[in-house]
């Protein structure tokens, strides 16, 4: 315990991570407006810890999303560092209680009285001014626009608000399933149960359901789900989510690189040999395409496992290949 209270007081006192913190803290309360106003009032499910947070309180409203939220990222981030490794950083930790405080701080100030806050009642927020219960696919873009910046605003910082990819995480390190599967039928779940619980009312008493009970739920719900997901990788790396990654390291680090991608990253890639133009020492040169959310991930790994590389980040203009997208036919083919 002392060696992680110092850990965290001498991550505390770096320059980089006191300037990180009005990022994320600023990323935390745009999430939460788009939480608090445009998604959960509606019964709008985008996957994630949220995502499960809303159907948990449409079932047993006996707390409020954010305490939901607490109860599940905390133990899920201990035993995920059990499980998988590493340590939490000090911007994690601030992310994690932050985000799930200010989404119920924003839903105390916004709804009038505790039955309407109990019921999320989109008539009563702010006095009636914002209720959007007529205009859902409006609701879906604004939701997942802001919770797709917000969120992005994090990572920028190097820090993540937990979520889904955790979950997915420690499916794959339990089973043979790819992470990428593992991430997809993760949130496929919670869409689908927010589609059961919300949207067709099964659990719930009679007038208890915050949406209209129908299958629609399940679109708007994808909807805000893909702009959240696009809004992040625009805000990371533009309009394109995939990035070209160059790993040029010693031949001893190239093999402790290659075992962590291969298991931990679950991902692949193509190693050429070279040499140092000065030391004329043999190097080992990673290539591997990701996605934008992969970088920090990847980025921390690296410095963790081999600090004397060098890394070079460049954007793919598009990839094609396994795992991502067909080569497309030669007269099919148009410039994105």
């Amino acid at each position: 315990m002392p060696t992680t209270l110092w850990f965290y007081f001498r991550e505390a006192m770096q320059p980089e991570t006191l300037k990180s913190i009005g990022g994320i803290l600023l990323g935390c309360f745009v999430a939460a407006v788009g939480i608090v106003f445009f998604v959960s009032p509606y019964g709008l499910v985008p996957g994630g810890v949220f995502g499960i947070c809303i159907v948990l309180h449409a079932l047993l409203p006996v707390f409020p999303i954010g305490i939901y939220a607490l109860l599940i990222q905390v133990p899920l981030l201990l035993v995920s560092t059990l499980i998988l490794g590493g340590r939490l950083g000090l911007r994690t930790l601030i992310s994690v209680f932050a985000l799930p405080i200010m989404v119920d701080l924003l839903s105390l100030w916004a709804y009038p009285d505790a039955e309407a806050l109990r019921k999320l009642d989109p008539s009563r927020i702010l006095g009636g001014r914002l209720d959007m219960s007529e205009d859902l696919i409006v609701s879906s873009l604004i939701g997942g626009a802001l919770v797709g910046i917000g969120t992005g605003l994090i990572i920028r910082q190097k820090a993540s608000s937990g979520g889904s990819d955790v979950i997915a995480m420690l499916v794959h390190k339990l089973t043979s399933f790819r992470f990428s599967n593992c991430l997809m039928a993760v949130d496929g779940s919670i869409v689908l149960a927010g589609l059961v619980v919300i949207g067709m009312g099964f659990g719930l008493a009679e007038g208890e359901s915050v949406s209209s009970r129908s299958w629609m739920l399940s679109f708007y719900s994808l909807i805000t789900m893909y702009v959240l997901n696009r809004s992040i990788s625009m805000l990371l790396s533009g309009a394109k989510d995939c990035m070209l990654v160059h790993i040029i390291c010693t031949e001893e680090d190239a093999c402790v690189l290659r075992n962590w991608v291969l298991t931990t990253l679950d991902r692949t890639a193509t190693c050429t040999r070279a040499s140092g133009l000065y030391s004329e020492k043999g190097k080992e040169i990673l290539l591997m395409v990701v996605r934008d959310k992969e970088l920090p991930a990847i980025t921390d790994g690296v410095k963790r496992l081999a600090p004397e590389s060098f890394v070079v980040i460049t954007d793919a203009y598009d990839v094609y290949g396994f795992r991502w997208k067909e080569l497309p036919d030669a007269d099919t083919f148009r410039p994105l």
